[in-house]
């Protein structure tokens, strides 16, 4: 019997009508939501990425402006444009679309975006926060990968997870947000010995190593639910993720395909960061106006 397939363009475009009335509430009361894209260099895939991103940011009525700066453009340009995004009242959310040159040093750009702003959830004290279990912002990719497996009512309390990759984009955090709903965690790397010996024994199994095809059906127990992080493109054209997915959907129980399914959840929950982000900046701003006039009168 074949899996059943999770459909990350179902869950994303269900989301969205939500994330829209929330988008118009914000702009009829208070401003519209803004989120800036900071791209650096000419990596074809970063632009599609920023372009998609951008659309998203139309079609839910969010405000968006994308900077673009030439492969060796000085790392203290980028960081003074930092700055001027963070000091603007119009702008909730800030992404630094990667990978960066070489040049640039990740820490030191991520570090600098203000953290009430950083919708990707990179900066070090949102990845404090997440392992404390006071996440401001959850990383979009193990966000929209936890919200689909709500939505299809996987259960994660007490279940083996086992996390195929260390990325602090994904491998990382996807661990972190398991072990808070009460999962048993294992996360393997490239320098695990015997993989399938783990994958074997797991109810959950994310893969997120950027090889294609990494995980066959052999290696997964039946029933097992299968999210697929990986988008890798073929000699000859053709994506496909990490999983080998005509064999795992026969063996799973739960499956996502590639293209179709976490990669919509992805920008979806980065739009939902950057509406929480304006959602608080209102608060803050009507907290403010208020104590203000108290201390006017």
């Amino acid at each position: 019997m074949s899996a059943t397939i999770i459909s990350g363009n179902f869950i994303a475009n269900k989301l969205r009508e939500e994330l829209k009335q929330r988008v118009r509430t914000l702009t009829e009361t208070w401003m519209q939501p803004g989120l800036a894209v900071i791209l650096a260099g000419d990596n074809p895939a970063s632009r599609v990425y920023v372009r998609n991103k951008a659309k998203t940011c139309e079609e839910l009525g969010i405000h968006s402006e994308i900077f673009n700066f030439s492969g060796d453009t000085p790392q203290k340009t980028i960081l003074q444009q930092i700055q001027d995004l963070n000091a603007n009242p119009e702008i909730h959310g800030i992404l630094v679309q990667l990978p960066l040159p070489d040049h640039i040093q990740i820490n030191e750009i991520v570090a600098a975006i203000a953290t009430e702003k950083d919708v990707d959830g990179f900066h070090p004290c949102n990845v404090g926060a997440l392992a404390t279990g006071h996440a401001l912002f959850r990383p979009c990719t193990p966000f929209g990968i936890i919200k689909m497996l709500a939505e299809y009512d996987i259960p994660l309390q007490g279940q083996h997870a086992v996390v195929v990759g260390r990325s602090n984009i994904v491998g990382k955090p996807m661990a972190l947000m398991l072990l808070e709903k009460g999962a048993t965690v294992t996360i393997c790397t490239s320098q695990t010995r015997e993989l399938a010996s783990h994958t074997r024994s797991a109810d959950i199994i994310i893969m997120a190593t950027g090889k294609p095809g990494l995980l066959t059906s052999g290696m997964i127990k039946a029933g097992a639910t299968v999210i697929d992080v990986g988008i890798n493109r073929l000699a000859n054209g053709q994506l496909c993720g990490d999983v080998e997915f005509s064999g795992a959907k026969e063996k799973a129980g739960y499956i996502t395909p590639v293209p179709g399914g976490v990669g919509p959840m992805t920008i979806t929950m980065l739009m939902n960061n950057t509406i929480e982000a304006a959602e608080r900046a209102k608060a803050k701003a009507q907290v403010e106006a208020r104590d203000g006039s108290v201390q006017q009168f």
